[in-house]
């Protein structure tokens, strides 16, 4: 019988979501990719899930993209310069991105855990979550130029709003690859730690926002994703906006009762 190309397990609110394809070291297949897309929309209907871990099976968080795929690509453009196969290869890339980045679209926070190495189309997969923590030794890096193709799945929007335009450049023009203490330094990691607290780490985190206000994690969510192209004052607007929606809650009186009775607040996402 042949195994899932993800496992995905559900617990206490949190959701993990991992990679299974450790013969591969977890590449970022078309197949894996329809998984993923097919996954982030059953995850992004279930209220009682609040928040996802993202990880990989093996000694890899993914190794990154399927080279198989991408040189049969390449034969098929070199056979066509500049012809129909050019916009067909564009296309199927830009499906081929949104698979994958699907993962942005969950209303839930989304955790990295970087068990192992992630390169390439695999690292992106982890910038594209809204924390990532990883293995020290663990392997990071953008090895797009060193391949001979451009960066793809996002690297050049979402690696310089993490690291900033100066690492940005470095990592992306060399496609160098660093280790987990180095990625932490930086900016690209939450931070890294021993291997095997990687997972325990990346849960902790996330038991902590399922024991916050379902509304007011999701909303915070939507004003950081609309804030890196907003300006102050539709900064300002979204999140009065989103404390309008909060102030309609029975959450809201429920932490008020639990601040003032010193007790954690006990949400019911209502």
């Amino acid at each position: 019988m042949t195994e899932p190309l993800l496992l995905v397990e559900s617990e206490a609110a949190v959701a993990t979501v991992t990679f299974n394809d450790p013969a591969r070291l977890n590449a970022m297949t078309e197949a894996m990719g329809e998984a993923i897309a097919s996954e982030m929309k059953a995850l992004s209907a279930r209220d009682d899930v609040a928040a996802v871990v993202l990880t990989g099976a093996g000694r890899a968080f993914s190794a990154g993209g399927d080279l198989d795929m991408i040189d049969r690509m390449g034969a098929a453009g070199r056979a066509d310069p500049g012809g129909p196969t050019r916009a067909a290869n564009r296309d199927f890339m830009r499906r081929f991105y949104g698979l994958y980045l699907s993962i942005r679209d969950l209303p839930q926070p989304t955790i990295a855990a970087v068990n192992g190495h992630a390169i390439g189309a695999g690292c992106c997969v982890a910038l594209a979550c809204d924390l990532r923590i990883g293995a020290s030794e663990a392997k990071l890096g953008l090895n797009f130029t060193r391949l001979g193709i451009h960066p793809g799945m996002a690297a050049t929007w979402t690696l310089p709003r993490l690291v900033g335009p100066a690492h940005a450049a470095e990592l992306l023009y060399t496609g160098k690859l660093i280790d987990g203490t180095e990625a932490a330094r930086i900016g690209m990691l939450n931070r890294a730690l021993a291997s095997n607290q990687v997972r325990v780490e990346a849960r902790s985190i996330a038991q902590a926002i399922a024991e916050c206000a379902p509304m007011a994690v999701r909303g915070a969510k939507r004003s950081l994703a609309a804030s890196a192209e907003a300006d102050l004052a539709q900064g300002l607007a979204t999140e009065a906006h989103e404390q309008s929606l909060c102030y309609e809650t029975e959450d809201l009186a429920e932490g008020l009762r639990a601040a003032r009775e010193k007790r954690d607040p006990v949400f019911r996402g209502r």
